[in-house]
């Protein structure tokens, strides 16, 4: 009788920082452990590939802790022992950006394949010379892309995909919410992100997320202007002392993309929030135009398109938002995070290329300093092609 039971393929994973917030949310309980508990997935083959995860961090005692809730058999303090350890295959890197870049040259010349949030270092030129550290190793590697995994942007790429919009003239994109000072109310996002000597700032942080998302979905981009800003000089740390902010915490970027469309994102975390959803983009086209959001995606065809006149003497009688028809779902998305973790994965079993390598991400650093120098000089900064070694 033949065996159809199918090949059960189980992946090594070492995962740095998974005690962190990010880390822990979002790659450890939605994406490894939700794959380990569901018992894997399977690829086109029949192939089933599932999971087991390593925890690294410096305190023993929170990794113990977090191992029982989830009943993880392995954790260690050691990084440089998880990494001489072949049954551990892929390192997942979840560390501040100031400690990514050492973590990852380690992972290299350990031949580990690597899996790895953004920014993938502190600047353009180290991000360059990971990505070309990686060449020359023959490591695979690849960078988290995972606002092309919203829902949203999914139903976008799907108009895109079908011409809806004819000739895509500009994108408009909103992001941000209040981040409280630390003084009445804690601050919901770590005191870090507002100094700029520990790697904070708002452009460092969601430009090279703006980077995939227009190059992937509507355009490399050629060029970029920004002011940025610190609107809030006082802030109060996780313990409720008075620090000096030093990295900008909004940041108003044009960018001009390859095609000719134009870019404009505001992203600040100063801002209090009057949209349906924490990010929404508008882009607007020949034949039709879409508002989308995280889950959420509007359109309005160009026969559906209504004609105001400006006549400031009399009140206005269309209601504009009525005027938008919802794009239905249609599909079961997954949480964003899983399912390019998945991709990831079945591009590691299966040898396929990865497109978000640390080359992309190293364009994500590129527009990030571009934006910074921008903010500086006060004048448009262009980008040139990145060529490794």
């Amino acid at each position: 009788m033949t065996d159809t039971t199918p090949a059960v393929r189980e992946i090594g994973i070492i995962m740095n920082g998974a005690s962190g917030r990010m880390g822990y949310r979002q790659h450890l309980v939605r994406s490894i452990l939700a794959i380990r508990d569901e018992g894997g997935f399977e690829l086109s083959d029949g192939t089933k590939v599932t999971v087991r995860p390593l925890l690294v961090g410096r305190n023993a005692e929170k990794l113990a802790e977090i191992a029982a809730r989830h009943g993880i058999e392995d954790y260690t303090t050691d990084l440089d022992a998880a990494l001489a350890d072949p049954k551990w295959e892929i390192y997942a890197d979840f560390l501040v950006t100031k400690a990514r870049a050492t973590a990852i040259r380690k992972a290299i010349a350990a031949g580990k394949t690597i899996y790895t949030e953004k920014p993938t270092a502190e600047s353009l030129e180290e991000s360059i010379e990971l990505a070309n550290l990686a060449k020359k190793a023959g490591v695979k590697a690849g960078v988290v892309h995972d606002k092309l995994y919203l829902p949203g942007l999914q139903k976008l790429k799907r108009l895109i995909d079908s011409g809806f919009f004819g000739r895509i003239l500009s994108v408009r994109g909103e992001f941000g919410y209040w981040v409280f000072e630390g003084d009445w109310q804690p601050a919901q996002r770590p005191s870090w992100n507002y100094r700029v000597e520990d790697g904070g700032g708002i452009i460092v942080d969601m430009f090279p997320h703006w980077n995939y998302v227009l190059e992937n979905l509507f355009g490399k981009v050629n060029s970029v202007y920004t002011q940025a800003s610190i609107h809030l000089p006082d802030r109060w740390d996780e313990k409720g002392e008075h620090y000096d902010t030093t990295a900008e915490d909004a940041a108003y970027g044009v960018f001009e993309l390859e095609g000719g469309a134009i870019a404009q994102i505001n992203s600040s975390w100063t801002t209090r929030v009057n949209r349906d959803e924490l990010v929404e983009f508008h882009v607007d086209g020949t034949h039709g135009s879409a508002v989308v959001g995280l889950f959420g995606a509007r359109i309005q065809p160009r026969n559906a398109t209504p004609k105001p006149v400006w006549n400031p003497d009399l009140e206005d009688t269309i209601d504009y938002d009525a005027t938008w028809q919802q794009v239905p779902t249609n599909d079961v998305f997954l949480n964003g995070f899983r399912q390019q973790w998945q991709e990831f994965l079945e591009s590691y079993v299966t040898g396929t290329d990865y497109p978000f390598d640390l080359l992309a991400g190293a364009r994500g650093m590129q527009l990030a300093e571009a934006g910074l120098e921008s903010n500086r000089t006060g004048a448009k900064v262009t980008l040139n092609e990145i060529e490794l070694d």
